[in-house]
Order: C-alpha cells, then sequence, then structure tokens
C-alpha cells in the first residue's frame, strides 16, 4: 500500500472524529482552554503563559527539522523560559501520519507541531490545529499565512543547486535547466527521490507541458541518479560522490561551505520555495507552554534561523537570499494534486538513472 493510500484510510477513520470527541472525557473542554489561550492579546500575554507554561511543566513537540537545528532551537527555548520539550523527529510524512493516527485513535500527547506546509494543510482539514493570535505574525512576509491562519510559516524551505568544486568549475555550472541537456552532465546529475512538491512548483513556472517534455528530455538523455534525503544528496555531493545536485536546501549547503567542504551553490531561476511551518494542536495538553513555543519560534528563533542560513520568514531579520524573488507555493494545492505530481516524479526522475 503506498503512503497516499495509508493517508487516505487514516483520513476515512478520521471522518468520525467529531462525533468520537463527544465521548472522550474532558476534550471540548480541553480545545475551549486551548482556543482561550491561543487568542489571548492582552499587555500581560507573555507573562500569563510563561507562568502557565511553568505551571504545566514541559511540551510535546513533533519536527522535521534537522537534528543539530532542533537541538539549537530547543536549547534556546529551554534555556529562557526553564520549560522542558520533549522531542520527537521524524519526516515530514511520518509526523503527518503518527498526528494523523493519534487522532483517530483519541490520543493527544502533541503540543506543537513543526512540518512543511502541505503537511500543515493535511492537518488542517482534519481540525487538527489551533490559529493562534501571535503579536509577532505581523512581523511576517504575507505568503508565510494561510488564509485560514492555523499554521504560520516560520521559514521558507528554498532548493537550491549545489555542485563539488572539485569536479565541476564554476564556468561549467548550467544557467538554465535546458542547459542540463549537454552531454557532459551525462551521469553526473544528482537529485533527491521525494522532491515532487519541488516538481510540482518548477512545472507551474515553467508552464506543465513544456516543463514536463524538457525533464523527460533530460531524463533520457543524461539521467538523474535519485537519492533518498537531501542532508545525505548534500554531503554526497561535499564528498564527490555527485558532482552536481538539483534540491539541496539552501542552508545546509551553506553550513557544509562554511565547514570547508569543497561544495558551494547556485541558483537556476525560477526559485521554487515551500513554507516550513509551526502549529499548535487543538486539544494540546500543554497549551499555554505550546503558545509560547509558537511566538518563540516567529521572534527569537528568527535570529537564530538567520545566522544558520535559514530564510526566516519575519522582515525583520535578514535573509541569505531575496524573499521578493522567491516564488512561493500554494500549499493547499500542492496538497490536492500531491498524488499527480507523485506519479509524473516517479516516472520522469526515479525511473531514470
Amino acid at each position: 500500500m503506498s503512503e497516499r493510500s495509508a493517508m487516505a484510510r487514516a483520513v476515512r477513520v478520521l471522518a468520525a472524529l467529531a462525533a468520537l470527541m463527544a465521548f472522550v472525557p474532558g476534550a471540548w473542554a480541553q480545545s475551549s482552554r486551548t482556543l482561550e489561550i491561543a487568542g489571548y492579546a492582552g499587555a500581560d500575554r507573555e507573562q500569563r503563559l510563561i507562568e502557565g507554561g511553568k505551571r504545566e511543566g514541559a511540551l510535546t513537540m513533533y519536527s522535521n527539522a534537522p537534528t543539530d537545528d532542533n537541538a539549537v532551537l530547543v536549547g534556546a527555548f529551554e534555556k529562557k523560559y526553564g520549560i522542558k520539550v520533549n522531542l520527537y523527529r521524524a519526516s515530514s510524512e511520518e509526523l503527518r501520519q503518527r498526528a494523523l493516527a493519534e487522532a483517530g485513535a483519541r490520543r493527544f500527547d502533541v503540543d506543537f507541531i513543526l512540518d512543511n506546509a502541505p503537511a500543515m494543510e493535511a492537518l488542517t482539514r482534519e481540525k487538527l490545529l489551533q490559529e493562534v493570535k501571535s503579536p509577532y505574525l505581523a512581523d511576517l512576509m504575507a505568503r508565510a499565512i494561510p488564509p485560514h491562519r492555523e499554521w504560520a510559516g516560520f521559514c521558507l524551505n528554498v532548493l537550491v543547486q549545489a555542485y563539488n568544486t572539485d569536479l565541476v568549475k564554476k564556468t561549467e555550472l548550467p544557467k538554465s535547466y535546458s542547459d542540463l541537456l549537454d552531454p557532459r552532465w551525462k551521469g553526473r546529475i544528482a537529485i533527491a527521490a521525494d522532491d515532487s512538491t519541488w516538481f510540482a512548483g518548477l512545472m507551474g513556472a515553467l508552464g506543465e507541458d513544456a516543463g514536463v517534455k524538457l525533464f523527460r528530455q533530460i531524463a533520457a538523455t543524461n539521467g538523474f541518479s535519485a537519492r533518498i534525503g537531501h542532508t545525505l544528496l548534500t554531503n554526497l555531493v561535499a564528498a564527490g560522490e555527485a558532482p552536481l545536485a538539483l534540491t539541496v536546501f539552501n542552508y545546509t549547503a551553506e553550513q557544509l561551505k562554511k565547514l570547508g567542504a569543497p561544495l558551494d551553490w547556485f541558483v537556476i531561476e525560477p526559485l521554487i520555495s515551500m513554507p516550513n511551518s509551526i502549529a499548535v494542536a487543538r486539544l494540546a495538553p500543554h497549551p499555554s507552554a505550546a503558545v509560547l513555543m509558537y511566538d518563540f519560534m516567529l521572534s527569537d528563533a528568527q535570529k537564530i534561523l538567520a545566522y544558520r542560513d535559514y530564510v526566516a520568514t519575519s522582515r525583520k531579520v535578514g535573509s541569505p537570499l531575496d524573499r521578493d524573488q522567491l516564488t512561493v507555493m500554494d500549499s493547499a494545492a500542492a496538497l490536492a494534486e500531491g498524488d499527480k505530481w507523485d506519479r509524473l516524479y516517479r516516472q520522469i526522475i526515479s525511473s531514470h538513472p
């Protein structure tokens, strides 16, 4: 059974969630409590959140962020507030499936979720997230906040291109995707095996018919080496096993470059991005701590992320890339058309080594 089919089954199970919640002791009361805390906008908001979070003592956080970045962000929050964070790290799809399955089983353990925007849209559809009226939302770029406001993009995942500087000369770098038809790239192009969302955005920017035709030609002419995981892909470039990679996160590439790896990154326009997002669970067991973490991620953490070469969404901090020049994908559309682009990506990319 495919991951998409498994998700569809989980969604069908959740169809009865609203009815079941009537029989869950305290569920409605907890939902009302989270709503009240998330919506409070008084002058003493932060102090109330700190006091409530200390009484709660901890929060449970699900995150798809890299391990090192999780450690820095969680460490900064715990140091500032003295509130323990119980972290569960997994891939975006695993986090989505876990949250859906737990809700279907009437288990509400998670307080705070950090995941990519399409996964958050799936949870939004199931009424599992709570809008937070944070004062820091006003600092974010408008495209980081969906109309329903039940999650917010704290940074943009931007996929750039990277190359091994010992194997590829800067003067050889492709200036457009059509340049990848050059015979010099035969057997030398690596790509992440699960970047169908990026592919959908790119095809939309290039024109679907023309874009799909071009990538079919590249696959037939020079092939793609599909690798599982962006961190692995970037490390393979640094190690010389992948001379050129089409989809690496800008911050990972920059971090390795600063460590002295023989790697550099560049951009083939158009530059596609997708919000990486945060949300508070509607039935968070520790709502004050969860809302406090939400505010932290949109304020103090924005400076931490910018220092670590992320494209933070707050306009109060700098960015390694011009935010106004980025194509920010429609997360709801990416979720709705996910099956189509998964299928095309497998046909064109993953099946052409």
